[in-house]
């Protein structure tokens, strides 16, 4: 930027050398399709045509507001009055100190050994801001290059396809076997980052989603750990846990402590942590989540959220309502329903010698490939239209998560125990049909 510019002279806002450079990859780049996680439950309105006043199931929620009772009341207008005594002016890009403070000492109870502290908490505009914050930090701090890789599992949720492609990072499947659930390898890690050498790229970032979306694969801690260690060792810039569904589980939820503690203190430095309001408390729509990130993280989403996204502070409100009250209270009519359901599913699956994966979460990835296959069809695509609209089930093909999916369903049972019973036999009802 010349020192003495003519005001009739136009100039860069940055120095030449911090300027970005001219390419034309936007053009080339594969157009970014809308979710079809949103229509699904359309097909339902073609069955109740014919067939109004019969119930219907839908199977393919993963929305706790609206098929269980959602955030209870009494938080919803504990949030309302501290809006009321907070007011309505701007906040920080991090959410409020406040916030930080109560999901630091009130939520996880943050060890002082651990050296993690309110300064490393961010506040999000739910599940999906948290992830592109995440993602830009990552291919900013960890190569400082657009065009490196997320590393994503065989069969991913849906947006962990496009919210990196959309923002600049190239994302890369991992190896995985069907048998396994397609876990994460510590073998196929490293072949993926041998995979973006070839092509010129490192790897930014990895996530780790546990319960997984769409499989509902649980995996324990230790392997959770082991993996994150064996991807930073292969030069991995960072890892990213995505905790969303942890809360979801007749078992404990992760201790981050315990966690933390696992790693030595350099690779804290790059594991960034995701958990919020979305699945546990039926939250959606409350757009409530934050990430634990290391403090030049933090820095570096503040500064850019100063620019673009703050968080507004009734979600925040919500958070701090359920978790001072005690988390394990305040989720109580969202968790104790579900985990009620996957009981009932799995003796179901089970008794009809289904091929199923169910860990803990909101899903089951049920196998349907035989059925497929008798139709002749190419995937579960036609056999989801087939059940919403023919038989009133609604489930997620699995082919819209990755073609390696494409023999499975997605299957949600965050619905009441006879719901999601009616549902599973809705779902036999139309395989049977196929035959």
């Amino acid at each position: 930027m010349p020192a003495q510019a003519s005001p009739d002279q136009p100039v860069y806002a940055v120095p030449d050398e911090n300027l970005i450079p001219a390419s034309d990859h936007l053009s080339k780049m594969k157009e970014i399709p809308s979710s079809r996680m949103f229509i699904i439950k359309k097909s339902l309105k073609a069955y109740l045509e014919k067939n109004p006043g019969k119930a219907v199931f839908d199977a393919s929620q993963g929305d706790g507001g609206a098929s269980l009772p959602g955030t209870p009341p009494e938080i919803l207008e504990r949030a309302f009055k501290l809006q009321v005594d907070h007011g309505t002016g701007y906040d920080s890009p991090f959410g409020t100190a406040k916030f930080r403070k109560v999901v630091a000492e009130k939520y996880w109870g943050f060890a002082p050994d651990t050296r993690l502290a309110p300064a490393n908490v961010i506040a999000t505009v739910g599940g999906r801001d948290g992830l592109v914050k995440s993602y830009e930090a990552m291919l900013s701090l960890g190569y400082g290059r657009q065009g490196d890789a997320l590393l994503v599992s065989r069969v991913p949720w849906i947006s962990y396809n496009w919210g990196p492609y959309g923002i600049g990072a190239n994302v890369m499947l991992a190896p995985g076997r069907e048998e396994e659930g397609w876990t994460y390898s510590e073998e196929g890690i490293q072949a993926s980052v041998a995979l973006a050498a070839k092509s010129g790229r490192k790897i930014a970032g990895m996530v780790i989603t546990n319960p997984d979306n769409p499989t509902g694969q649980t995996i324990s801690t230790e392997k959770q750990i082991s993996l994150g260690k064996a991807a930073l060792k292969a030069g991995v810039a960072f890892v990213l846990y995505d905790w969303i569904y942890h809360q979801v589980t007749d078992e404990e939820p992760m201790d981050i402590n315990a966690f933390m503690r696992a790693f030595s203190p350099e690779e804290r430095e790059r594991i960034i942590i995701l958990d919020g309001l979305t699945k546990s408390l039926g939250g959606s729509n409350l757009r409530s989540a934050h990430l634990v990130a290391p403090e030049k993280v933090a820095k570096f989403i503040t500064a850019r959220a100063s620019h673009n996204i703050i968080p507004p502070f009734y979600g925040t409100a919500v958070a701090m309502a359920a978790y001072e009250m005690g988390y394990k209270e305040a989720s109580r009519s969202i968790v104790e329903p579900t985990n009620a359901s996957r009981k009932v599913l799995q003796s179901f699956l089970q008794e009809n010698n289904f091929k199923y994966i169910l860990g803990k979460g909101y899903y089951a990835f049920i196998n349907v490939g035989e059925w497929v296959k008798a139709k002749g069809w190419d995937n579960t695509e036609a056999l989801g239209q087939y059940l919403a609209e023919e038989h009133g089930i609604a489930t997620v093909p699995g082919a819209f998560f990755s073609q390696f999916g494409g023999d499975w369903l997605r299957f949600s049972y965050a619905t009441p125990p006879e719901r999601t019973q009616g549902a599973a036999e809705r779902l036999l009802e139309g395989l049977q049909a196929l035959k």
